[in-house]
């Protein structure tokens, strides 16, 4: 399809990811983006949402909003279940389409719809893997086939010190031999968190997906970048755990606790076809605010990313409330004593340059930097991880 000279974005969705979302793209530079209309599971909060971002349209539903000649692209900030027949619907359409991460997700998609949640968690792991890969493919195959992109919303891939490390690398040549990231915090308080059938899993799919999405698309470009072929995951080796439970024999924890079926720890060990590792971990087991960080041990170099926290901007207090209601860093519980005081998460953590990316690949008809085969590969890795975790061997991924 032909690239439009102003590009105008549909938000499904009004929850916090939409928020984050809205900012961004009244933000991009370097193309004409308009947030022109956003569509919610009620017409109140889509309301409300359009009045605090100044969106000038709310559509009723979905199919409302793919109507609409002025959207050219629908950014899906929607529960997991919703990923693929949502994609599906808007590449019909002819909308080029931004989902978040993860791409898709096993909930129980194959189950009846009076399925417990018991039966959803009980489901064998290679089930899982295969139908959410399934899911995943389907997307792909959808999008391409009706000539649109679909855009895959990781933004560690974006972040500058994430973008940075890769420049270095291949103005360089290195080989980037370790990989570790992790994502970590002390834990999602909604309940839906705690129940594999809203989520497919726990911190491994909702934390640790951004280390390895990350760590697949810089071992992609160093591939693409020497010889013209990507360097891809080939096996994983992965545990999992819900540490909240040891936790509970001490003192009142102040992690979140109540994990109902799914791990609040997750570490996966990925074997790329090159012979270099990576190790991924997300964690709901710090305090003090929330770690995301990679470092690379490279041939030539070692190189630590840091999007969360910097001390671009540390403070101290005295006490909580000495800055007012100003927001500090998320998952930061206090502001007293030092804190680091991010002065822009959206540009450090990737959110603002990957809207950015998304609405000038629209414009200029050029792939976007994360897509929807990259979502593909980290979905193959997080459930063949929960299929090792399960059966206790390393599992290869073809």
């Amino acid at each position: 399809m032909s690239a439009p000279a102003s590009v105008g974005v549909g938000l499904v969705g009004a929850g916090f990811l939409a928020q984050t979302r809205a900012r961004c793209y009244s933000n991009v530079g370097g193309v004409d983006a308009r947030l022109v209309a956003v569509c919610s599971r009620t017409q109140e909060k889509a309301q409300a949402f359009a009045d605090q971002h100044q969106v000038a349209n709310t559509c009723a539903d979905l199919d409302e909003l793919l109507a609409r000649d002025d959207v050219h692209l629908v950014d899906l900030c929607v529960p997991n279940h919703l990923h693929r027949p949502f994609t599906e619907r808007a590449a019909a359409a002819g909308k080029h389409v931004a989902c978040t991460k993860p791409l898709t997700a096993y909930v129980g998609q194959d189950l009846a719809e009076d399925a417990s949640d018991a039966d959803v968690s009980a489901t064998p792991r290679a089930q899982m893997l295969e139908l959410a890969v399934a899911d995943a493919q389907a997307m792909v195959d959808a999008c391409a086939s009706a000539g649109v992109q679909l855009m895959y919303g990781e933004n560690w891939v974006h972040a500058p010190a994430i973008r940075r490390a890769g420049e270095l690398l291949r103005a360089g040549d290195a080989v980037a031999l370790e990989l570790r990231g992790w994502e970590s915090h002390s834990g999602s308080h909604t309940p839906y968190s705690r129940l594999w059938r809203y989520n497919g899993g726990g911190a491994l799919i909702r934390l640790a997906a951004h280390p390895i999405g990350a760590m697949i698309a810089l071992k992609r470009a160093e591939g693409v970048a020497r010889d013209g072929q990507p360097i891809r995951p080939v096996a994983v080796t992965a545990e999992v755990a819900d540490l909240s439970v040891p936790a509970a024999r001490g003192a009142t924890p102040t992690i979140a606790t109540g994990w109902v079926d799914v791990e609040n720890w997750g570490c996966a060990l990925i074997h790329f076809s090159d012979g270099t590792r990576g190790v991924a971990y997300g964690s709901d087991n710090q305090l003090g605010g929330m770690e995301s960080k990679l470092e690379i041990m490279a041939s030539t170099g070692h190189l630590k990313c840091n999007l969360s926290p910097h001390d671009m901007l540390r403070t101290y207090a005295a006490s909580d409330g000495a800055f007012g209601d100003e927001y500090v860093m998320e998952k930061a519980s206090t502001q007293a004593g030092w804190n680091y005081a991010i002065p822009n998460e959206d540009w450090s953590s990737g959110h603002l340059a990957m809207c950015a990316d998304f609405a000038q690949a629209v414009a200029q008809g050029r792939p976007a930097a994360s897509d929807g085969l990259l979502g593909l590969e980290v979905t193959k890795v997080i459930y063949s991880a929960y299929v090792s975790a399960a059966e206790g061997r390393r599992i290869s991924l073809d």
